[in-house]
């Protein structure tokens, strides 16, 4: 048995370049599984993946040709079936020998020993280790099947194939080659058609020769860089592409230009090296003139359709160059740069027509057209969707007047920018480009005379449009994007479309986490549970569902944005628990209990909740206001005059707003309490004496929780 590399490749036409990358990691990790699970292949086993344009492969080390025999130790059946009352063989038993194949001389070598509530027969063999070629021939078989493929597709094999016939076989692109390697021998493995050997082939157009014959399996990243021009492993052409970028924006800087710096896309640069086998970076030019379109659009048409890379100057503004990485590596690259930059010059001048086009009509020209866009068949159309957005849109905004909001024209504004906010999805450009809604929009009203002010909170009124985005910049986009997020999740969970499992097509966890992160991080003076009400008046009784699960699913997301900023989930539960109406509290409630659970006194003090929220939901209609004359304890007098001084602070503090104060101020409770509970009967037999008590744990029990329920925090 000897053990060496393995390589492994499949030969195909052009991979969707997407997926690329994922492809060739899940091809390599599941021959790796496979291998090892059949015992070809160690713990140990170090694997290297490659992913090119036209070829998966994987490269194995210490592979084994043959596995280890293995001791194996069969469940045949119940001994009461097995063996008659003379302990003799039965039909049924030698029936299953005959099967595996073993001579019923061993009847009487055959194990009895429990199994469960009865004994049954076992066998003990000695299994012949998987063979290379047939632990190998599992392995593909099951890459192939396991592989993530978005869509295959199905193609006929010739009569000169593996497969006797005229086949039809499903990949996810065609394959022409397969080569497989242990050290520098071929183990002939099969799969879609293909018999494996060791040779390949190489770059379309720069391959030192058209066959390349691999001598070793560790061999095949050098052979294939020297003779067959392609640089096998994605993540080493990854890195080679942006070195070459990086170098590329650097030459192109000049005194006029100033620095230049590619812009920043990593799903393109993993796109981009999943389009070539030797990358070669050139830089191109288009005319300035296109500059005068807003750089959103050439950016966008330069990445998502040509796959450039766009370069910035130091101010980010867009400049006239970008790259472009290109396949091939001619000693002149003139003809590379002039099809380029021809190709790209038609994509620009659609850009500039568009934006010229759409700028002959003004927005608020273009407000009785939604009418006619459908936004949903129960919600009616983009108009009818827009009205209601700036009629809650005003709502919103007064009601942050009202709590002293300093800009008298906020609802004017706000009014006024929601019932635009939606027109730019009739232009030309965002018909090109959906992408660019809201931006163009922006653009639109500033060419329309609106001001910056509108403008901003048109082209913001997306915001946040993803986790960690930024909030809208002014106060104007910060009313219309919560109104347009607090309408979208009105409306659709008022007609059932809610989301399940993993399906939410309307994104609506992402628009519930935008509501929670504008009222938190802008400190919005507005309840969350008022919001929705206003939300649910616009629609003006078209609804048909109840709105009641809308507030948990905001609040969950909340609590999940929550954790992962690092407060405890027994912290959340115990802020949450209350309901606050204001959002904006909730962090500042939850570093309050933080301090406080660093507290000495705070286990005591929860636990102590915890015991008087039990009783009080047992015995809560007895309880009374407290009458000082039925205050007769020792205990009971302590506690009730550490109540008299300790609630006074902590509900200072609390309408101050110094929520860490409130809760510290608890600790003075922690020895009178646990005395109370040590030495004074609550349900005295006087009933007076009892309501007295209830009502002065009841007193205790709201000041304590105030800030959250503390007894979440009693573990």
């Amino acid at each position: 048995m000897s053990t060496d590399n393995l390589l492994v490749e499949l030969f195909v036409e052009e991979l969707p370049p997407k997926v690329l990358n994922k492809l060739g990691n899940a091809f390599a990790r599941v021959l790796l599984d496979s291998l090892q699970a059949s015992g070809l292949a160690d713990a140990k086993a170090e694997l290297t993946a490659f992913a090119s344009p036209r070829r998966l492969a994987a490269h194995i080390t210490q592979v084994r040709s043959k596995a280890s025999d293995k001791q194996q130790l069969l469940r045949l059946m119940p001994a009461s079936v097995g063996l008659d009352s003379n302990g003799a063989a039965t039909p049924a038993l030698l029936k299953k020998l005959q099967s595996l194949g073993v001579d019923a001389s061993v009847v009487a070598q055959l194990r009895r020993q429990p199994d469960g509530k009865a004994d049954s027969l076992f066998l003990e063999r000695t299994v012949a280790g998987a063979s290379l070629l047939d632990g190998l021939q599992q392995a593909l078989e099951q890459a192939i099947a396991k592989l993530p493929i978005p869509k295959v597709m199905s193609y006929q094999l010739h009569r000169n194939c593996a497969l006797p016939g005229w086949s039809s076989v499903n990949f996810v692109r065609p394959a022409h080659g397969l080569m497989a390697l242990h050290g520098t021998a071929v183990v002939g493995v099969s799969v879609l058609g293909l018999t494996a050997g060791n040779t390949t082939k190489g770059h379309r157009f720069e391959a030192a020769v058209e066959v390349i014959k691999l001598p070793h399996a560790d061999q095949y990243a050098g052979v294939m860089r020297d003779q067959g021009a392609v640089i096998a492993s994605f993540s080493e052409r990854r890195d080679l592409i942006q070195t070459q970028i990086n170098a590329a924006a650097a030459a192109a800087s000049t005194a006029q230009s100033g620095v230049l710096t590619p812009i920043e896309d990593q799903a393109l640069l993993d796109e981009v090296c999943a389009l070539v086998e030797r990358p070669n970076v050139v830089t191109c030019a288009f005319e300035v003139e296109y500059l005068q379109v807003p750089q959103e659009c050439l950016i966008l048409t330069m990445k998502a359709n040509q796959k450039y890379f766009p370069l910035l100057d130091s101010a980010g503004k867009l400049s006239n160059q970008f790259l472009v990485v290109s396949n091939i590596s001619p000693a002149d690259t003139s003809q590379v740069i002039g099809g380029n930059e021809r190709v790209v010059r038609p994509r620009l001048a659609d850009a500039q027509f568009f934006f010229n086009q759409d700028r002959k009509k003004t927005l608020a020209v273009r407000v009785p057209e939604l009418s006619k866009v459908v936004y949903h068949n129960k919600l009616g159309s983009q108009g009818e969707r827009s009205m209601r957005v700036a009629a809650l849109a005003k709502h919103i905004a007064q009601a942050w007047m009202a709590a002293g909001h300093t800009n008298a024209r906020l609802s004017e504004q706000a009014e006024q920018a929601a019932q635009l906010a939606k027109c730019d999805l009739l232009t030309d450009m965002v018909g090109e480009f959906p992408e660019l809604q809201g931006v163009m929009g922006g653009y639109y009203a500033r060419h329309d005379g609106l001001g910056d002010e509108l403008a901003l909170a048109i082209e913001d009124h997306y915001r946040p449009r993803f986790a960690g985005d930024e909030l809208p910049r002014n106060d104007v986009g910060l009313v219309v994007a919560l109104a347009d997020k607090l309408e979208t999740l009105v409306g659709m969970f008022g007609i059932g479309n809610v989301p399940t499992g993993e399906r939410d097509p309307f994104a609506l966890r992402r628009h519930a986490l935008g509501v929670v992160r504008m009222l938190i991080e802008a400190n919005l003076p507005m309840s969350l549970q008022a919001l929705i009400a206003q939300a649910h008046s616009v629609f003006n009784g078209l609804l048909p569902v109840d709105l009641a699960p809308l507030p948990t699913f905001i609040q969950d997301r909340m609590a999940g944005m929550l954790r992962d900023q690092g407060f405890s989930v027994l912290a959340i539960d115990a802020v949450l628990a209350l309901n606050p109406a204001l959002l904006a509290q909730v962090p500042k409630r939850l570093l309050a209990v933080r301090a406080f659970a660093d507290m000495p006194e705070s286990d005591a003090l929860a636990a102590a909740n915890k015991r008087i929220g039990n009783i009080l939901k047992k015995s809560a209609n007895e309880a009374k206001a407290v009458e000082p004359s039925l205050v007769v304890e020792p205990a009971e007098v302590a506690l009730y005059d550490a109540m008299e001084t300790v609630a006074k602070l902590a509900d200072a503090a609390f309408e101050a707003g110094n929520y860490t104060a409130s809760l510290q101020a608890l600790a003075a409770l922690r020895a009178p309490v646990d005395a109370f509970f040590d030495n004074v009967m609550v349900n005295a037999q006087d009933v007076a004496i009892r309501a007295n008590r209830l009502g002065l744990l009841s007193q205790l029990h709201a000041t304590m929780n105030r800030v959250a329920d503390l007894s979440k925090l009693a573990s």
